[in-house]
C-alpha cells in the first residue's frame, strides 16, 4: 500500500497526540465499604522527579479540603511494572524517582459524601467530584485526559458526566481544568432531556436524577426544570453555546447524600437527602434555579481572580457578591417568574435574607467586597475555634442578594431594568470567556445606567456599607415594608432545656440589649426578675410578656458560676415583606404595572 509524506506526518501527530494523553481508570468492587480503586498514568516524561498531588479546593468552593487524607495503598511502577522510589515533601504530594519516562500511580481511595465538594461510592452510586477523586501532575495540565468509569454492571450502573464520550465507559477531558471541573455520576438513573432552539444552534438539556421514586414523579419534577432552564435563557436572550452541545444536571436525591448544589461549566451536581416525594419535588427546585444561572454568572461572565482555578490552594474573589450574590437575587424570582411559586410567596420568603442583612452589626467591619474575601474562611470549611460571624460576617449570597434586588428596583424607576445589564454583562465578558474585575462591572453599570447612577451604587453600596431606600424601593412595586417596633427585643437566641434553664446558643449582636447586658454565647439564665425558668416555656413566649423599655433582673450562670445582670429591653428591629394589597391597602394601576413588569406577570 503506497503512503504518501502527508500521511506519515499525521499518523506520526497522531501518535504524538496519543502519547500526551494521561490516562485514568476507577473501579468499584469493594463499594459496600466506600472505596474505590485508581489507577492513572502519565506517560512520555522528562527525566527527573515526578510529584503526584491530590487537590485542596474543588471548582465553585472557594475554602479548602484536604482530599489526600481519604487515600491510601500508594504505589508507583515504571513502563515495565518496576517498583519506583516514592518520598513524601509534604501530605498533599508523592515523589516520585527513578522512572523511564513514564508512571503508573495506583491507590485506594475511601470516600463517602454525596455532595458537590467530595465524592462517595456505595452500592447505589459512584458519585465522584474529579478533585476528591483522582490524583494529578499539575505540570502536565495542558494534557488530553481519557478516563475509564470500570462500572458495576451488576449494579445496571451507568455513567454521566460532561466529558464527552470516547466509547463504551471511557470519557476524555482537553485538560486538566475540565477534567477537574466535571463531576460525575455513576448509578441507574433516570434521564429526562429536551433540545431548545438557540439562535440557531440546538442545545441539549438533560436532567439525569438518582433517585427511589417514581418514573412520573421525575416527569413532573422535569417539567418544572424546563420551565426554569426558559425563564433563565429570558433574562440572558440566550443560553450558552456549551462546550459539547449538551448541559446535564446531575442529581441525586438519596437518604445518602448532603444536600448541596454545585455549578460547573457544562453541568451542575444537585444533592438533597430528601427524594421527590418526600418534600424535594418543592425544596429542591430552587437549588436546581440557583445553579443553572451560573451557566452563564461565574462559569462565563467569570472573576479574573478565579482564572486559572487554583486546585492546591483556596481561591479568593471580591466579586462573589456579584457572582453568587446576584445568583441567589435570580433563584427565587425566576421560580415566580416561571409560575412555580406564587408573587406572594416571593415577595414574602424575601423576609429572611433581608432582615440578615439589614440588621446585621457586620457593615460596620465589612463591604460586600470584603464579605466576598471571607469565602476561604466559611464555604464549608472547617475550624475548631470560636468565631464571632454573628457580629462580623454577612454571607455574599445573602448580601449580593438584596443588593441585587435594590439595584433592579432602583433601574426600574429609570426605565431599565436589571435582566438587560445582566445581558450587557454577559454579551461583553462571558460569550466571549472574557474575565471581569471589579472595575469591569463598575464600568458596564455606568455604560448601561450613566456615571451618576453607576458611580453612586458601587460608591455607596459597594466600595461603601451604605444601604439602599428599600422601603421607597419596595413601595413601587406595592410591597410593604414594616417594622413592629412596639414588640419586645431581648437580642440572644435562647434554648429552654428540660431543666428549665435557658442556654444562649450564638454570640449576642453587637448593640442588641443582651450584648449590652454583657450576656454572651453558652451563658445559661436561669431566672427573669426573680422567677425561674420552665421547661414548658418558650423564651420567646416570655419576653412577649414584657413591652419595650422594661427593665429585666437576668439571673445566669457562666462557666458554672452564678452571675446577675440588667436587660432594658428595646423595639424589635425586625421587618416584615408582603404585598400592600395583604392588608387590604390599595394599588395604584402604576404601581400595579410596574410589579407586573418587575415579576414578568400576565
Amino acid at each position: 500500500m503506497k503512503i504518501n509524506i502527508l500521511s506519515l506526518l499525521f499518523l506520526a501527530i497522531s501518535c504524538g497526540l496519543h502519547g500526551q494523553t494521561n490516562q485514568y481508570s476507577i473501579s468499584f468492587e469493594n463499594a459496600e465499604h466506600h472505596e474505590a480503586e485508581i489507577t492513572a498514568t502519565f506517560p512520555s516524561l522528562n527525566p527527573g522527579v515526578l510529584s503526584v498531588r491530590m487537590g485542596r479546593s474543588s471548582p465553585g468552593r472557594y475554602a479548602l479540603h484536604e482530599f489526600a487524607k481519604n487515600v491510601y495503598n500508594f504505589k508507583a511502577t515504571d513502563s515495565k511494572g518496576k517498583a519506583l522510589e516514592i518520598s513524601r515533601p509534604n501530605p498533599y504530594q508523592w515523589d516520585i524517582s527513578g522512572h523511564d519516562g513514564e508512571v503508573k500511580v495506583s491507590y485506594t481511595l475511601f470516600a463517602n459524601r454525596g455532595d458537590g465538594t467530595y465524592a462517595q461510592i456505595d452500592e447505589t452510586h459512584a458519585h465522584l467530584n474529579i478533585p476528591a477523586t483522582f490524583m494529578y501532575v499539575d505540570h502536565l495540565g495542558d494534557r488530553k485526559i481519557e478516563v475509564d468509569f470500570k462500572v458495576r454492571e451488576d449494579l445496571n450502573w451507568k455513567v454521566a458526566t460532561q466529558m464527552p464520550q470516547v466509547s463504551g465507559t471511557t470519557y476524555t477531558a482537553p485538560n486538566l481544568q475540565y477534567f477537574m471541573d466535571s463531576p460525575t455520576e455513576i448509578s441507574n438513573y433516570g434521564l429526562r432531556q429536551f433540545v431548545v432552539d438557540n439562535n440557531g444552534t440546538p442545545q441539549n438539556i438533560q436532567f439525569v436524577l438518582h433517585h427511589n421514586g417514581t418514573e412520573a414523579e421525575l416527569d413532573t419534577y422535569f417539567e418544572q426544570v424546563k420551565k426554569v432552564v426558559l425563564a433563565e435563557m429570558e433574562v440572558f436572550g440566550e443560553l450558552p453555546n456549551y462546550d459539547y452541545g449538551t448541559y446535564t444536571f446531575l442529581a441525586c436525591y438519596i437518604p445518602n447524600a448532603s444536600g448541596d448544589g454545585m455549578e460547573h461549566r457544562n453541568s451542575t451536581i444537585l444533592t438533597d437527602r430528601e427524594g421527590l416525594a418526600e418534600g424535594g419535588m418543592k425544596n429542591n427546585i430552587g437549588t436546581v434555579a440557583h445553579e443553572f444561572f451560573h451557566g452563564w454568572n461565574v462559569e462565563r461572565i467569570r472573576p479574573q481572580a478565579l482564572e486559572p482555578f487554583n486546585f492546591a490552594e483556596a481561591n479568593m474573589s471580591g466579586e462573589l457578591w456579584f457572582a453568587e450574590g446576584f445568583t441567589s437575587y435570580y433563584t427565587n424570582f425566576i421560580l415566580c417568574r416561571a409560575g412555580i411559586i406564587t408573587p406572594e410567596e416571593y415577595v414574602e420568603g424575601l423576609t429572611g435574607t433581608f432582615n440578615y442583612v439589614w440588621n446585621s452589626p457586620a457593615r460596620q467591619f465589612f463591604n460586600p467586597i470584603e464579605m466576598s474575601y471571607q469565602a476561604p474562611f466559611v464555604d464549608a470549611a472547617t475550624s475548631v475555634d470560636p468565631v464571632n460571624r454573628e457580629n462580623t460576617f454577612i454571607s455574599y449570597y445573602s448580601y449580593g442578594s438584596v443588593l441585587g434586588l435594590a439595584l433592579d428596583l432602583s433601574l426600574r424607576q429609570n426605565g431599565l431594568n436589571l435582566d438587560d445589564y445582566m445581558k450587557l454583562v454577559w454579551r461583553t465578558y462571558g460569550k466571549n470567556d472574557v474575565p471581569y474585575t471589579l472595575h469591569d462591572l463598575r464600568q458596564t453599570l455606568v455604560q448601561y445606567a450613566g456615571k451618576e447612577f453607576g458611580n453612586s451604587f458601587f460608591d455607596n453600596y459597594i466600595y461603601q456599607s451604605e444601604m439602599p431606600d428599600y422601603a421607597a424601593l419596595f413601595a413601587s412595586v406595592g410591597v410593604a415594608l414594616k417594622q413592629a417596633m412596639d414588640q419586645p427585643y431581648f437580642g440572644a437566641s435562647v434554648s429552654t432545656n428540660r431543666f428549665g434553664m435557658g442556654s444562649i446558643q450564638e454570640n449576642t449582636p453587637i448593640g442588641s440589649p443582651a450584648y449590652t447586658a454583657g450576656l454572651d454565647a453558652r451563658d445559661v439564665i436561669t431566672a427573669i426578675n426573680n422567677v425561674p425558668l420552665t421547661a414548658t416555656q418558650r423564651f420567646n413566649d416570655l419576653i412577649n410578656q414584657y413591652k419595650v423599655g422594661d427593665t429585666l433582673q437576668v439571673a445566669y450562670t457562666r462557666y458554672g458560676l452564678p452571675k446577675s445582670t440588667t436587660v432594658v429591653l428595646t423595639g424589635n428591629p425586625a421587618y416584615s415583606i408582603q404585598l400592600i394589597e395583604k392588608d387590604g391597602d390599595k394599588v395604584s394601576k402604576q404601581v400595579l404595572k410596574n410589579r407586573k413588569a418587575w415579576l414578568k406577570l400576565d
